[in-house]
């Protein structure tokens, strides 16, 4: 009996260009990390020392002034938050990080070629992908958090972690494709779903502040019946 063999489409080699999915998504991505932080800017200007835009002439100033004690209050929360919402943010800063390095690096290596810090990794005469040490640092990350009796370190294992997904995800046309697709047509799945996780932790972060603050208001009326 002969032999079934797989056939696969032919790959496209045109250039990376975004399609309406990728926009969608990107403005997605975008728009659910401006919104967190425009909101609590906003919440910061109203109840701050800076006067609101209709008090003042000064509006970039006061803008900066909100802009500072958002930062302050951001670094205190973050530092009297749950483990849960610190961990979550670590993820997604050192995810959306990684991300927006590889892919700048690696531009730089396309379009300039290689010099300096820039350039890819080679061993035994093979490229190596970002995305083997990208598994392999979630690996580390992922069974030093299971393994670890204090959960006060899986809000920093998180970051490593993140780091990883970060690296694998952003080549995962290449590991659903079987083949070098980074800056082809289908390299833009790795594009798509980078923005879609970034999107989703985003929206992650901003739903538990909303129910963190419903909380708080719901429980501190029943403590008060």
């Amino acid at each position: 009996m002969a032999a079934l063999k797989r056939t696969r489409a032919p790959v496209r080699r045109g250039g990376l260009r975004p399609d309406r999915t990728t926009w969608t998504l990107g403005a997605l991505a975008v728009g659910a990390v401006g919104t967190f932080a425009a909101a609590e800017v906003g919440r910061v200007w109203r109840r701050g020392s800076a006067p609101v835009p209709a008090e003042t002439d000064h509006i970039v100033e006061a803008a900066g002034t909100a802009t500072r004690e958002t930062v302050e209050i951001a670094l205190e929360g973050f530092r009297v938050s749950p483990k849960r919402d610190r961990t979550l943010l670590n993820l997604l800063a050192s995810f959306s990080g990684m991300v927006l390095f590889v892919r700048s690096t690696t531009g730089v290596i396309r379009w300039r070629g290689e010099f300096g810090p820039f350039r890819s990794v080679r061993a035994g005469g093979r490229h190596v992908h970002h995305f083997v040490p990208g598994i392999v640092v979630m690996m580390i990350a992922g069974g030093a958090s299971l393994l670890s009796k204090d959960e006060k370190k899986d809000q920093w294992l998180a970051i490593p972690f993140g780091f990883g997904a970060g690296l694998t995800l952003d080549e995962s046309a290449l590991l659903l494709e079987l083949d070098d697709v980074y800056w082809t047509e289908e390299g833009i799945v790795s594009v798509q779903i980078t923005l879609a996780v970034s999107a989703l932790l985003a929206s992650l972060g901003l739903a538990l502040r909303i129910l963190r603050r419903g909380e708080r208001e719901v429980l501190s009326s029943v403590s008060t019946r």
